[in-house]
Order: structure tokens, then sequence, then C-alpha cells
């Protein structure tokens, strides 16, 4: 990993992350038509509760500040609260795909919390941490993780967070 973006193939990047780290992990193939949280569970059976989704959020301020932010399908990020408090500026909004891209090398439906720049830090809702597994995007829209969320005290700039998400209301 280093300082800069993302360049080459951010699937494979992230994937070489992973031995290191000593967890097991499971790659599962997807159709990249398919790979949006939502239509991915249902077509594949998999639980909303178990996947996780990777959003960057981002501040108003000039230059913009980002981070990336790890919460489970069945919550919502605290973008107005938790999120724009972490960033300390009075407003946050989320990347937008372009802004995504450009950090990550990686699509929207298909980023994934392994991998990415030291620069970019990482958020984990707490409530991801209580699953045995989560599926997380695999670098790109062809693959996803199943990994213990264990992971995520392995990680670079990794902080876990009470309340980052919301429940839906």
């Amino acid at each position: 990993m280093s300082n800069n973006p993302i360049t080459g193939d951010p699937a494979a990047q992230a994937l070489a992350t992973l031995d290191p780290l000593g967890l097991e992990y499971e790659i599962l193939e997807c159709d990249p038509n398919l790979a949006d949280t939502a239509v991915f569970c249902e077509h594949y059976n998999i639980p909303l509760s178990v996947s996780a989704n990777v959003i960057v959020a981002a501040g108003k301020s000039d230059p913009r500040p980002f981070a990336a932010c790890v919460l489970l399908a069945t919550t919502r990020l605290d973008v107005n609260k938790s999120v724009r408090q972490r960033k300390g500026g009075k407003k946050c909004s989320f990347a937008s795909a372009e802004e995504t891209r450009d950090l990550t090398g990686m699509e929207i439906g298909g980023v994934t919390a392994v991998g990415l720049p030291d620069s970019l830090p990482l958020w984990v809702d707490s409530r991801v941490m209580l699953p045995n597994y989560v599926i997380l995007g695999g670098g790109s829209r062809s693959i996803k993780i199943k990994v213990s969320p264990q992971i995520f005290r392995l990680t670079p700039n990794t902080t876990i967070i009470e309340n980052l998400a919301l429940d839906p209301r």
C-alpha cells in the first residue's frame, strides 16, 4: 500500500493484502451487473445483515478530506452527524462515484476496505464487528470477499466507531 491513490488492478492489490493478515477468507465471484448490494444479496441469497458496504465520505472544506466508511447493509451512514463531527467540518457528503474511483481505483459496487491507500482513513461502524463473517466488495464488481470482521483489527488507519451508521427508520 502507498500514500497515493490505487493504480493498476485494485482487486489484485486488495487480495494481495489479505494473505499477510493471516485470516481465512473466501473469494465469491459474482456477475458485475449484480454487484450492487441489494441485488447481489437477493440473487446470491446473502443476508443483508452480513453484507458490509464501503462508502467514501467527503468533507466540504478545501482540500476535501475523505474517509472510507464501512457499515452493514441493514444500516445507513450517519453522514450528517457522526461523519461530519469526525471530519471536523460544517458540512459532509458522500463522495461522488468519480471521486471514489479516483481515490480507490474502484467502482461503486466493488469498493473494498482492504488495500486502500494509507492516506485514506477507514472508519468501521461497530455493528460490522458483530457477525461471524462479513461480505465485502473485492476491489472490482466481479468479486466479493467473505471474511471475519476481525480483519478490521488488522487493517491500517482503521477506527471502529460506535454509531457511525444509523438503523433505518
